[in-house]
């Protein structure tokens, strides 16, 4: 569900940022607003931003190789980080440049009005992308706080896709803004001061996107939920007299690596162990679908203290 849904957010938000590219380029040549120029470079990026998203999920399908043994489910990660390096390097860099020269050599704003109708349509395309993303978002979100869970998801598409809408909007409304003053009271340095501040914005949004994704390409474990699940379901089985460690890593979205030491019936016999192993791993499938790839090892709870 969770990939059906960031694959619906993202293009949802693909079509608003290639018509607003479009659109805002059109204002741009009308009126010479940086601002304008700003916004049309910023959709460019968020088009090239998602087609990269996409590009990235195909390639996850990837069947196993002899060389990537557990897949490729983390090219989803790669190329959400690829992202947020496209955000800084084409958005951020070229906005704050162009907004500091503007201010340095500010000019006069041609037929405005071009620009308040784009800016004004884009605010309406952007706020149905945004919630698209928002509402296949809830369907995973749970009762995590918004922060908690663009910091905690494991599934990158759909913290990439919102950040990048809220960033849109609001850079719709500060080149609005910008533009708005610089007509009513004649002073186009402040469409300089627009541009600058969205470069501003979009540089933090994609600071945020590149600490998240990073944090996701070295690897991060289990949620808690999963975790906790993970921990009862190997406990509760037949035979198991303790879990002495665990360890979890998402080498994928929606695959996840486990690894148990597990202490069990002292009165085993190699049968009775593979047979008992087999039953942790079915029931932490059954309680953790995610949980593809599976290790159980068998020791003895004084193991505990050695840290093995």
């Amino acid at each position: 569900m969770a990939a059906s849904g960031g694959t619906k957010a993202i293009l949802a938000a693909l079509f608003a940022n290639l018509g607003l590219a479009i659109a805002k380029f059109v204002a741009f040549v009308f009126t010479g607003a940086s601002s304008m120029l700003a916004e049309a470079i910023h959709s460019v990026a968020d088009t090239s931003n998602q087609a990269l998203l996409l590009l990235g999920g195909r390639l996850a399908r990837r069947d196993a190789t002899t060389q990537h043994s557990f897949g490729y489910g983390r090219e989803r990660y790669f190329w959400s980080f690829v992202v947020a390096l496209v955000l800084f390097s084409v958005g951020s860099l070229y906005a704050l440049y162009e907004g500091i020269d503007k201010i340095r050599h500010p000019h006069e704003i041609d037929s405005p009005v071009w620009a308040f109708v784009v800016l004004s349509v884009g605010i309406v395309l952007e706020s149905f992308s945004m919630r698209t993303a928002v509402v296949e978002s809830n369907r995973v979100r749970g009762s995590a706080s918004w922060m908690n869970f663009i910091r905690r998801s494991r599934t990158p598409e759909l913290p990439v896709v919102l950040l990048e809408d809220l960033g849109a909007l609001l850079g719709l409304v500060l080149a609005l803004g910008a533009l708005a003053i610089a007509t009513v009271f004649d002073a186009p340095v402040w469409d300089g001061i627009g541009t600058l501040s969205i470069g501003v914005l979009l540089g933090l949004i994609a600071v945020v996107l590149a600490v998240e994704m990073r944090s996701l390409l070295l690897g991060e474990s289990a949620t808690r939920a999963d975790d906790d699940a993970i921990r009862k379901s190997i406990t509760s089985t037949e035979g198991v007299v303790g879990l002495i460690h665990l360890r979890t890593q998402h080498i994928g979205p929606e695959e996840l690596l486990v690894a148990a030491k597990v202490s069990f019936d002292p009165g085993y016999t190699t049968a009775d162990l593979i047979e008992a192993i087999n039953r942790v791993e079915e029931n932490t499938r059954a309680a953790v679908p995610i949980a593809r790839i599976m290790y159980v090892e068998p020791g003895i709870e004084a193991e505990r203290l050695g840290g093995s």
